[in-house]
């Protein structure tokens, strides 16, 4: 599928952005297709990134998700599209689902998890830290690579610009706990997981909206 719209992309001279990379076939294609001068871009989640069919196994519902989780070899396939510059944006699929869906039979229970509260510590955890990508890297991948996807301000701390900013912790350590999600929905599969990096603070529009605990900032308040 992604080989046919990259090829009508490139007949139509048009753009196309491919959504939620998780095979290996699916990272040659893109590099086929761009190496013929189509217009593509396209994104993993850290999920793909990080996870891999051996966790179905357990038939919890919180790893069934759409793609499904593949085998080690697309894993390493996508790291090394985020190394060489295949992929241009980490993007979390962020699929809330109330706890009484995903408590069904692993068949009939929703795809999907949430992912916008765990992405930075996962990145920093499991491809920053290990050497996978650089820091500057990952920031390109999770903000001025989606800006310069969808052709919106943002990702850049130019004077003038959107102040919506990040600030980050990469050694703050980090336990994720379900049930301390600040979503609605509480559908992960990262439950319990220890990891170094956080979102140390948040910006939007020059107002403080979140302070991590630990980071480090008491005198950064939320407002």
């Amino acid at each position: 599928m992604i080989q046919r719209d990259c090829a009508l992309a490139r007949y139509e001279g048009g753009r196309i952005h491919i959504q939620h990379l998780s095979a290996r076939e699916s990272v040659e294609a893109i590099e086929a297709a761009k190496a013929q001068g189509v217009q593509v871009t396209c994104e993993a989640s850290p999920h793909h990134l990080t996870l891999t069919d051996e966790a179905v196994r357990s038939l919890d519902t919180n790893f069934k998700m759409n793609p499904p989780l593949r085998e080690a070899a697309d894993r390493d396939a996508l790291l090394e599209g985020l190394r060489d510059g295949s992929i241009d944006v980490i993007a979390t699929d962020h699929a809330p689902h109330h706890a009484d869906e995903k408590a069904l039979e692993f068949d009939r229970a929703p795809f999907g998890i949430v992912g916008l509260e765990t992405a930075v510590s996962l990145c920093f955890d499991r491809l920053v830290h290990p050497g996978v990508v650089s820091l500057p890297r990952l920031v390109e991948l999770l903000s001025a690579g989606p800006a310069r996807v969808l052709g919106v301000p943002g990702g850049t701390l130019a004077e003038g610009g959107p102040a919506d900013i990040t600030i980050l912790a990469p050694d703050a350590t980090v336990t994720i706990r379900a049930s301390a999600l600040r979503s609605k929905s509480k559908n992960t599969p990262f439950d319990g997981w220890t990891l170094r990096g956080a979102a140390a603070a948040t910006i939007v529009g020059g107002r403080v909206v979140f302070v991590h605990a630990d980071a480090g900032l008491g005198a950064l308040r939320a407002s």
